[in-house]
């Protein structure tokens, strides 16, 4: 990905546009924290859906997979349209007035069209690729995706080419007048943590907690 990418018609901020960025490495940071998707699109009858999922990014295109039987995974393989959103919520923006309330955010908006990776090899790596996104440091110690699990998964690939930013950051901007009530203003931080890991039931009571769960950790911006 360029270093900047230019606005297009669809990712051109026209509202409050100086919390807009077309800056590579800003959307690649937002990206990479994420780990949900919502993938908006047409499918069969014309009916809109919009699909939350996982999803990684791998240089310049992200890489999303499901059941090869999924109604979203044989839509975007048709090479239909796709938009991708990805948000991270940072805090709640508490305002003097209801109407002033916000939050900060940062955000991406990416359109493209979905390609299906067939080289089965490349399926390997975009699946290894995938887990390493959500869990770093799982794939090594788990057992791999049979040919029979590769065969009924589809991997999609949407190239990070038309795409853009979105981030609110700071204070609450109340009106001039407002700023006389008392009434209490500021930012609640929101953040994302992990609770301790909970072993699965049939878990062999010898095996410990792996360092990639105790110290999970998401890569911040």
């Amino acid at each position: 990905m360029d270093n900047d990418l230019a606005g297009t018609g669809r990712t051109k901020l026209h509202r409050l546009p100086k919390r807009g960025s077309y800056d590579a490495e800003t959307i690649n940071r937002i990206l990479d924290e994420g780990f949900v998707a919502h993938l908006g699109f047409v499918g069969h009858g014309g009916q809109a859906f919009v699909i939350p999922t996982g999803y990684a990014r791998r240089g310049n295109e992200l890489i999303v997979h499901g059941s090869s039987a999924s109604r979203m995974i044989r839509s975007l393989a048709s090479e239909i349209e796709v938009c991708v959103t990805v948000t991270l919520v940072d805090g709640l923006v508490l305002a003097r007035s209801a109407f002033h309330h916000s939050m900060n955010y940062r955000s991406v908006v990416a359109f493209g069209t979905a390609t299906v990776v067939g080289d089965e090899a490349e399926k390997m790596e975009a699946l290894r690729a995938f887990t390493e996104h959500i869990v770093p440091g799982r794939w090594r110690e788990v057992r791999p995706p049979t040919p029979l699990e590769v065969k009924a998964t589809t991997v999609l690939t949407l190239p990070l080419t038309e795409a853009s930013a979105k981030i609110r950051t700071g204070d609450p901007v109340d009106d001039d007048e407002d700023y006389l009530l008392n009434v209490w203003a500021g930012v609640l931080p929101v953040t994302m943590r992990t609770g301790d890991p909970v072993p699965d039931t049939k878990l062999n009571a010898f095996i410990t907690v792996p360092g990639h769960v105790l110290n999970y950790r998401r890569p911040t911006s």
